[in-house]
């Protein structure tokens, strides 16, 4: 067997083929073609060919150049991610950076940090709530998330914190509501160690319609606490932090275990099923420390410890309370939730409020003065941080913090929503010292 030379030779692919038989039929009607124009139209069939039966090679500087799969999966499903934080959360560009700034840091909450910033435009200041997407995610609590904007748009009432505006970038989701420059209780029972009957019956009536209100409107808050619950300049009360509300409707029931523990209900401890009426109870709790200076059970370190810690307490009314507060204390703190004082009427018929009017308007007219001395005295800063750093943040100033030049506003953009995203590598460049509050919360 002899070696066919014709093996060796390179002859290209089968357009080699195609072009010499074109070539000797059109010499056969007596049409020539210069060698040039062969070649040409040669080049030609080989590149059709190329891009129909295979994809063409990629240069090796090319390859190092290109992102990755895992890169690329995370780019194709950005929009998933921010669909999935839709409708509650609208998505937003932002532009421009001279329409706000931020002030300072507020707190640490549950998911994130909260801001305090300025409006420019319309020089309000307001709370923002920034929670990353990716934490929620892996706590698994988007619906909760969004829960808790739905909750907040349906509810305007005087003694609710009021939820302004709530949008989502790309990573991180918003949640904007009014400023309360005074602080929040904690900090006030922490400085004075505990309050008289006179100022507990305002802020049980002011809370009192602030819960009926929301059971009326088929809420639920799971979250009664007195670092929830904020004051106003004439320290007067807002109820807040809706992250663990969910809407319930009257006669309905739920079973999650959340709260923070020393407020918790029995039932709720013992993962339910439970109502409205869990969260007259962690009323009744923050009355009871708000006049003592202390809670009736210290917290255990988890929930089934603190179940039976509570189920064997007695809650017995120390003796310097007044019959009418012990009393509305003891109908609060009933362990059997069917038996418990749950409804507004029920709780303004109670004889402390004798002589007390529930019209918001009568509530507010007067200023909470112990409120207003304690804010003015030189510890208050310090108590209200609790140990958290005065700037965790190096220079919060919008110039600082947004470098691009201002560009134009969208119609459809609040000014205080602009360029809020650039906060995003300043949090994810510094650690946000934990509140010790926060290391309370249960949610199983």
């Amino acid at each position: 067997m002899g070696a066919d030379g014709s093996k060796n030779k390179y002859t290209g692919p089968e357009e080699n083929l195609h072009t010499s038989g074109w070539r000797k039929f059109l010499s056969t009607v007596g049409i020539s073609l210069p060698a040039a124009l062969w070649r040409i139209s040669t080049l030609q069939i080989q590149s059709h060919r190329m891009i129909c039966d295979k994809e063409p090679s990629i240069p090796d500087h090319m390859l190092s150049s290109m992102p990755c799969p895992e890169k690329l999966h995370m780019e194709w499903s950005l929009p998933t991610f921010i669909n999935m934080f839709l409708p509650e959360f609208p998505h937003r560009n932002v532009p421009g950076h001279e329409h706000f700034q931020v002030l300072g840091y507020i707190a640490k909450g549950s998911f994130g940090p909260i801001l305090k910033v300025k409006d420019k435009s319309k020089q309000k200041t307001y709370a923002v709530k920034v929670i990353p997407k990716s934490e929620i995610l892996r706590l698994g609590v988007l619906e909760q998330s969004k829960e808790e904007v739905i909750v907040q748009r349906q509810v305007h009432h005087p003694f609710v914190h009021d939820l302004k505006d709530c949008w989502q970038t790309q990573r991180h989701i918003y949640i904007m509501c009014e400023y309360c420059s005074t602080g929040d209780l904690y900090t006030y029972w922490v400085m004075i160690g505990q309050f008289g009957e006179d100022v507990v019956k305002v802020f049980a009536a002011e809370m009192g319609s602030a819960l009926g209100f929301l059971h009326d409107c088929a809420i639920i808050h799971r979250d009664v606490k007195m670092e929830n619950v904020l004051l106003t300049d004439q320290g007067h009360l807002r109820l807040a932090d809706f992250g663990l509300s969910r809407r319930l409707e009257r006669g309905g029931r739920t079973f999650t275990i959340c709260g923070t523990i020393q407020y918790m209900a029995p039932e709720v401890l013992s993962g339910g099923p439970y109502n409205h009426a869990a969260d007259w109870w962690s009323l009744g709790i923050l009355l009871f420390a708000l006049a003592t200076g202390k809670f009736p059970v210290y917290p255990e370190s988890d929930h089934c410890s603190m179940l039976r810690r509570v189920r064997s307490f007695p809650y017995e009314m120390p003796k310097h309370f007044s019959p009418p507060f012990a009393l509305l204390l003891t109908e609060l703190l009933c362990k059997t939730p069917t038996r418990r004082l749950r409804t507004l009427d029920r709780f303004k018929r109670q004889t402390f409020f004798y002589g007390t009017p529930f019209d918001s308007h009568l509530l507010q007219k007067t200023p909470m003065e112990l409120i207003l001395e304690l804010k003015n005295r030189p510890d208050r800063p310090a108590k209200a941080r609790r140990g958290l750093t005065l700037e965790p943040f190096p220079n919060l100033d919008c110039d600082f913090l947004l470098s691009s030049p201002c560009t134009p506003m969208t119609s459809d953009l609040s000014p205080t929503l602009a360029n809020m995203e650039r906060v995003e590598a300043l949090m994810q460049s510094h650690d946000v010292p934990q509140d010790d509050s926060s290391k309370r919360e249960v949610f199983v």
